[in-house]
């Protein structure tokens, strides 16, 4: 094709449409150098679309395919953006929902870890608590266990300072009601006082006679000493004759002003015992107990220094005694004797007969006797060689308790 025919085929306005578009490509390129390749190349299929419409004559529709192509293309591109942007946003939502599911599942964990955490700290808390409280508890037990042994110290001290001092704290827990002695004048088929055997059988735990072996014909002579009336040296004389020990029960004022007499009972074989220091008109439980012991005691080793004798038996002052005061004695490792025959011969101005009283007393024999005489009296010294005589006749014999 020569230029002629060139210019022929080219209209001029044709010509100026397509420089038009060309310039308007160029400063498309060179405004847009910055944009991507995919647009350059966009715009260049454009112009040379465009270009061979206008060669064929076909301005109008080309450029309406054109730009209907353009359309759908940049529509298409569009939505292909837009899915993509759709699947990205898709994708980093399904990212983010995982990641929040994660952070969810996290935050899930870090809630149980901290759940767990807190429920252990409120277990070990409570543990701790609970073994505070038990410690608490523990140390409050053991101080209301100290509170109730020191109370009850207090109260044993208050107890012991008002009831009695000890040792002797348990002697109070007998009676102290007085009884007073005396055989009775009921016997039994062997001539044994009723009353004896009883009150045997009532106090001898108590280490008290009443009577003696209840199936040997056996007695025990005993005298009793509350002072001298002249006759005790002729008695002395009287049982050294008849080879006969007695017991001789003496008191704090006979230790003191007969020591002759005591040394000569002691050396002929004869037993003394304890009569009390001060022979109370009321008896021993008219005394206190610390009163009853310093009594006995105070004689016990009146005699223990100066006769060098130690006394192991008793008689209660009157025969009054108590079932404390009997404790007594035995605390004090005594043992109580009492009689089972007796008869009034103590009143010096007005004496039995000698010849009646003889009778009396070997009336009365019985196995186990415990005889008592008083040394003041006139009629015993001189009925005693003869009544010795006849109990021995009669198949008794005398002994030491």
């Amino acid at each position: 094709m020569n230029r002629t025919s060139f210019f022929r085929h080219f209209q001029p306005p044709t010509f100026i449409l397509l420089l038009f578009v060309l310039m308007f490509s160029a400063s498309i390129s060179l405004t847009g150098c910055g944009k991507k390749d995919s647009t350059n190349k966009t715009s260049g299929e454009s112009i040379s679309t465009e270009f061979a419409a206008v060669e064929s004559g076909e301005k109008g529709e080309t450029l309406t395919d054109a730009s209907s192509e353009k359309s759908s293309s940049e529509s298409s591109s569009s939505e292909k953006t837009s899915e993509e942007k759709s699947s990205a946003e898709n994708t980093s939502t399904e990212k983010n929902s995982t990641e929040k599911t994660s952070t969810e599942k996290n935050s899930t964990e870090k809630t149980s870890t901290e759940k767990n955490s807190t429920e252990k700290t409120s277990t070990e808390k409570n543990s701790t608590e609970k073994t505070s409280t038990e410690k608490n508890s523990t140390e409050k037990n053991s101080t209301e266990k100290n509170s109730t042994e020191k109370t009850s110290t207090e109260t044993t001290s208050t107890q012991k300072s008002t009831e009695s001092p000890d040792p002797y704290k348990a002697l109070y827990a007998y009676s102290n009601k007085s009884e007073g002695w005396g055989q009775g004048v009921n016997f039994n088929s062997l001539n044994q006082p009723s009353a004896s055997l009883n009150y045997q059988k009532k106090y001898g735990s108590l280490q008290a006679d009443f009577i003696g072996s209840s199936n040997k014909k056996v007695i025990w002579l005993t005298m009793d000493q509350g002072y001298e009336n002249g006759y005790t040296s002729k008695i002395l004389d009287v049982l050294k004759e008849k080879n006969c020990k007695v017991v001789f029960y003496i008191t704090g004022s006979y230790a003191q002003k007969n020591p002759d007499l005591i040394k000569r009972m002691i050396n002929e074989g004869h037993v003394i015992g304890n009569h009390s220091w001060s022979h109370p008109s009321g008896g021993m439980p008219s005394l206190s107990i610390e009163e009853q012991m310093a009594d006995i005691t105070k004689l016990h080793e009146y005699v223990q220094e100066n006769y060098h004798y130690e006394m192991t038996l008793f008689r209660f002052p009157a025969g009054i005694f108590s079932e404390q005061s009997l404790a007594v004695t035995k605390y004090l490792g005594y043992r109580s004797q009492f009689w089972s025959f007796a008869y009034k011969d103590w009143d010096t101005s007005s004496q039995p007969d000698p010849e009646e009283s003889l009778d009396k007393l070997i009336e009365r024999l019985h196995p186990g006797a415990i005889y008592l005489l008083h040394a003041v009296s006139s009629t015993n010294t001189e009925i005693l060689g003869d009544f010795i005589d006849a109990a021995r006749a009669e198949g008794y014999t005398f002994e030491l308790p």
